[in-house]
């Protein structure tokens, strides 16, 4: 596993276990178990996902310390719109069964909300209970938006990225704040094309590795954290074997040059949930 120091000096792995869309109940509780035991050491959740419960239980049956565990969630936009940060966190403290997070995350830059939840996540952080606090889907301009009052800085800016969304010049202007990128949705998930490329398919066979692989060790490489999803054992251990090989500097470009702006998720600036 490689690791990256955070601003507040706190140390993230820099592959973690997504759980979005990971049915709650015994699904999630077999996949993030499987994770753990395959050596992920990062589990990123979400109260929106349903399954901050399971997740909870997963980290309990592992057997692997609890400090030895690197746990993000986000608190929603609705959370946001109604101003009951502090509640809907304790929440996600109770449903996790844990005294604290590593990293509580704004899920979305709410519209006219999203600077004063900012406000309520420095509270949280300086209260112990989140270790760090970041955010997620944030362009340049929401970052500069809360720049003007904030006297943390976030640690991550969790946003859509893969090949087809490579987000560089996001990538320089957090790298200037010295916040890190993370990437959901690494390998485009509703975009299986992407996994066919014949770009990503020739860099893998000369390190004998899938399109999926050599997308996460892109995202590395870049200095990027990344988070895929899956719920199938042998696919949660492929996506974690990726520290056997590096990329060089030109397939690393090679893959930037892929960049279409295309996105799979939605866009930050236009979304209506």
């Amino acid at each position: 596993m490689k690791y990256v120091e955070l601003n507040n000096k706190l140390k993230m792995p820099m592959l973690g276990y997504g759980v979005f869309r990971v049915e709650d109940g015994n699904v999630c509780i077999s996949a993030v178990k499987a994770a753990l035991e395959a050596g992920y050491r990062s589990i990123d959740t979400a109260t929106i996902y349903g399954n901050e419960k399971s997740v909870g239980v997963a980290i309990k049956e592992s057997g692997v310390p609890r400090e030895e565990i690197f746990l993000t969630t986000k608190v929603w936009n609705e959370v946001q719109r109604s101003g009951n940060v502090e509640d809907a966190f304790n929440k996600s403290l109770e449903d996790l069964q844990v005294d604290y997070v590593d990293l509580y995350l704004i899920h979305w830059p709410v519209k006219e909300k999203y600077v004063d939840t900012w406000l309520e996540l420095e509270k949280i952080y300086k209260s112990g209970k989140a270790k760090s606090i970041g955010v997620s889907n944030f362009h340049k301009h929401h970052l500069e938006d809360i720049k003007k009052v904030w006297s943390v800085v976030p640690v991550v800016n969790q946003v859509e990225l893969h090949p087809n969304l490579t987000q560089e010049g996001l990538q320089e202007f957090c790298t200037e704040h010295n916040i890190i990128l993370e990437s959901w949705s690494p390998l485009a998930a509703s975009k299986n094309d992407l996994l066919e490329s014949e770009t990503l398919i020739s860099i893998g066979k000369k390190y004998n590795k899938t399109s999926a692989q050599v997308i996460l060790r892109w995202n590395i490489d870049r200095g990027i954290i990344t988070i895929p999803k899956s719920i199938t054992p042998s696919r949660i251990k492929e996506n974690f074997n990726i520290f056997d090989f590096e990329l060089t500097k030109e397939e690393v470009v090679t893959i930037n040059s892929m960049n279409t702006n295309e996105r799979v998720g939605s866009d930050p600036d236009n979304f209506n949930f």
